[in-house]
């Protein structure tokens, strides 16, 4: 072997130490999913215009503005709705930057896939044309402009969906559901699957980061499908177990079917005043919408 060769060699066993395995993978993913949830919370907290409010207040305005949202049809009101709520995020100490690109990579990057295929066949007023050899695709006005208020909408409904949750805490939501009516079992059904999830997902980054601390060779791709199926089943045993003594833990200490929170909330002039200008704003915009 020459010289040439084996620094050839030396340099892609290198790149396989390097490249990180399944277990470094699924600790990422995990951490990341961790990391998502605790920002949230960490929102929720900061001193802004939405974390001052109600959370009853803000979850029926944000519910009356998507509404309005879903039922526009018109383009400038679709943009001002979400102008609105570039707003109202910026007076309430959320982060810009990440905020339009959670929303416009993900749904609205997704939507664009999905309606894409309208602008060829909605319409009959041609804009341009697409050459692709035997045939032409003709991009139809009517459809170009049917799937700009489609992303549009999905964008601006999203917006106020992610909005809402990153300025209000998880429990406070849940809480403020039985504003709607909504069954105090599924209220509590929610909030003990959010809190599981959570919690799952510390023990299985513990249950990797211990199994990563004592390997020092690297495994097959047998072992590590082998691992995780005996892992899932350790896992569900867990959970089975602790969601038992959560229950006993809850029984316990007085629980009788209805959640409770420490904070709380009262509604003020500024939350009615908050919710007064959302339902006028939400009936305006669902108004001139089917006017035009």
């Amino acid at each position: 072997m020459t010289a040439q060769q084996a620094s050839a060699t030396a340099a892609r066993a290198s790149r396989k130490r390097l490249k990180p395995g399944f277990v470094e993978k699924t600790l990422t993913d995990i951490t990341g999913s961790i990391e998502r949830a605790v920002f949230s919370e960490e929102n929720a907290r900061k001193k802004g215009f939405l974390q001052s409010r109600d959370p009853r207040a803000k979850l029926l305005a944000f519910v009356a503005l998507i509404v309005a949202t879903g039922l526009s049809r018109e383009w400038a009101i679709l943009a001002a709705l979400y102008a609105l709520v570039l707003a109202v995020a910026a007076v309430s100490s959320v982060d810009m930057g990440l905020f339009v690109k959670r929303v416009w990579l993900g749904m609205g990057l997704f939507s664009a896939v999905v309606i894409l295929p309208s602008i060829f066949f909605i319409g009959h007023r041609e804009l341009f044309h697409i050459p692709l050899g035997t045939f032409d695709l003709t991009v139809h006005r009517d459809g170009l402009v049917a799937a700009s208020i489609f992303v549009l909408r999905v964008c601006a409904s999203m917006s106020l969906a992610i909005l809402l949750i990153l300025t209000t805490k998880w429990a406070d939501i849940l809480k403020s559901l039985r504003v709607l009516r909504v069954p105090s079992v599924l209220v509590l059904i929610l909030a003990m699957t959010y809190r599981y999830i959570f919690l799952v997902l510390h023990t299985v980054n513990s249950m990797f980061l211990a199994r990563k601390s004592r390997i020092v060779a690297t495994t097959s791709g047998r072992e590590q499908r082998w691992w995780v199926v005996s892992s899932m089943g350790v896992l569900m045993n867990r959970s089975l177990r602790m969601s038992e003594d959560v229950y006993q833990a809850m029984l316990a200490r007085g629980f009788q079917g209805e959640m409770r929170t420490i904070d709380d909330h009262r509604m003020r002039a500024t939350d009615w005043l908050l919710l007064a200008v959302s339902v006028v704003t939400a009936t305006g915009a669902i108004y001139v919408g089917w006017r035009l």
